[in-house]
């Protein structure tokens, strides 16, 4: 987030502030799973939910447009819950027959997803690893040891447009823009 403030700072600006720790209690009853302590610390500086008059209905997720890419973005408390309502199933997985490779685990928290919630990112609440899914293919666990080695690359690719070496994207007017 220093590096999103430091070279995109309109930007930055507009994201919401941090999630309190009642609001992450209320979340993690309501969803039956803990989570992970890296989680905790991202939303507790960052929720990054949209204002409810921003909230647009015709969408699965809503988030804040062009970070940490054009096609997806970080998901605040509410918008977790929603996706994670959506995709949890009450047999702790999906399908239920594959209980060793599924679609999906409840144990699986989506902190980032496209507006269809179609495809995304997600932190195991049972190891703290991230993994991604996309709806009909086979999801990939394991993709980041964590969510720091996660926004460690997001840290490397923000570093790539702030020097301009990114292909598709630049800050403009203070704000990142994808081509």
């Amino acid at each position: 987030m220093d590096l999103l403030r430091q070279h995109a700072p309109a930007g930055h600006a507009d994201l919401p502030g941090p999630a309190t720790e009642q609001m992450l209690a209320a979340a993690e009853e309501r969803m039956g799973v803990s989570f992970p302590q890296d989680l905790r610390a991202w939303l507790l500086q960052n929720n990054l939910d949209l204002p409810e008059e921003d909230v647009d209905d015709e969408v699965q997720c809503c988030g804040f447009a062009g970070f940490p890419d054009e096609g997806s973005f970080f998901l605040g408390i509410r918008a977790m819950e929603n996706l994670y309502a959506n995709r949890s199933s009450p047999g702790g997985f999906d399908p239920p027959d594959r209980p060793d490779n599924p679609f999906w685990r409840n144990e699986w928290i989506p902190f980032l997803s496209d507006q269809d919630g179609w495809s995304g990112e997600f932190i195991d609440a049972r190891d703290g690893r991230i993994g991604t899914w996309f709806v009909g293919e086979i999801t990939v666990t394991g993709a980041y040891e964590s969510l720091a080695h996660y926004f460690d690359s997001v840290a490397g690719m923000l570093t790539k447009v702030a020097d301009g070496g990114h292909p598709v994207c630049e800050v403009v007017e203070g704000r990142l823009v994808w081509s």
